[in-house]
């Protein structure tokens, strides 16, 4: 073989290759982030102490996670009729979880919420639903309406 040929055959080579990791950079960056191992646990207020929602979650994006946005509603509420369907526009103006670094391109987010015995007085009983807009770095989303579940007894 020529040292013309060996010369062409490895720059294009180095090409295909260095193409293909561009493309896999640029291809990563624009995914969307994920939610895993999501749980939310109400407790009561008693007599002698309030009570409290938590909710965690790991929160995984490439360009890395920007916020996570947190709201809980209650099932028999108001976004349960079609006309008034609970979206990521909803979520804008909430509170936000507090998030750490994990691993990689992963944190994970609590949401700490304290719950007065006047707060279980005024809330509807039974299943709530924990809303969640995650947002990474690059400007892209995920809203789910039903990320976790829990019960108000």
């Amino acid at each position: 073989m020529s040292r013309r040929t060996v010369v062409l055959s490895t720059l294009t080579a180095a090409l295909l290759v260095g193409g293909a990791g561009a493309f896999a950079v640029a291809r990563t960056a624009d995914e969307p982030p994920v939610l895993s191992e999501s749980a939310a646990r109400f407790t009561a207020p008693t007599a002698k102490r309030d009570g409290g929602l938590v909710f965690i979650t790991d929160v995984t994006a490439p360009s890395g996670v920007k916020s996570l946005k947190v709201l809980a509603w209650p099932e028999d509420g108001p976004f349960s009729e079609a006309k008034n369907k609970l979206t990521a526009k909803d979520l804008a103006e909430v509170e936000s979880a507090d998030c750490v670094d994990a691993e990689d391109d992963t944190v994970v987010c609590t949401y700490d919420a304290p719950v007065t015995a006047k707060d279980l007085t005024e809330s509807p009983r039974g299943t709530w639903h924990i809303a969640t807009l995650a947002t990474a770095e690059d400007g892209t989303t995920t809203f789910a309406d039903r990320t976790a579940t829990f019960t108000v007894r």
